[in-house]
């Protein structure tokens, strides 16, 4: 059941693919900024997804986050959503991010229930 308290964790490590230098956002091959905001959604897209009815997904709309400290090539790198709020289709999260037990991250994130077909026939 859709509602607030999901929460759902996902992870990478952080390449060479995933640093500033290659995805454009700088140039230390440290983990990107835009790689970081990638995993937040991923996970809240994922909190959700479970509990959508068939033929539904969810579409990132609004986030908001702050990138306190970097991380080097190899590290672990979790992002953790939690969901705060079920507003009709809108649902509003609480984003983290972690390298180890240091938080890297932290902001919100909005996304909206919507019918695949229906969004992606406004194309």
């Amino acid at each position: 059941m859709l509602k607030e308290g999901l929460e759902y964790t996902s992870e990478v490590i952080v390449t060479p693919a995933n640093c500033a230098s290659a995805v454009g956002s700088g140039g230390l091959d440290v983990f990107a900024t835009p790689s970081m905001v990638a995993l937040m959604e991923n996970a809240a897209m994922n909190c959700v997804a479970p509990y959508l009815p068939d033929g539904s997904t969810t579409v990132g709309a609004e986030i908001n986050t702050t990138h306190i400290r970097p991380s080097a090539l190899g590290a672990t790198i979790k992002a953790v959503a939690h969901l705060d709020a079920v507003e009709g289709r809108k649902l509003l999260f609480n984003v983290e991010a972690y390298d180890g037990e240091n938080c890297i991250g932290k902001g919100t994130h909005v996304r909206f229930i919507v019918d695949i077909e229906r969004f992606m026939s406004k194309l």
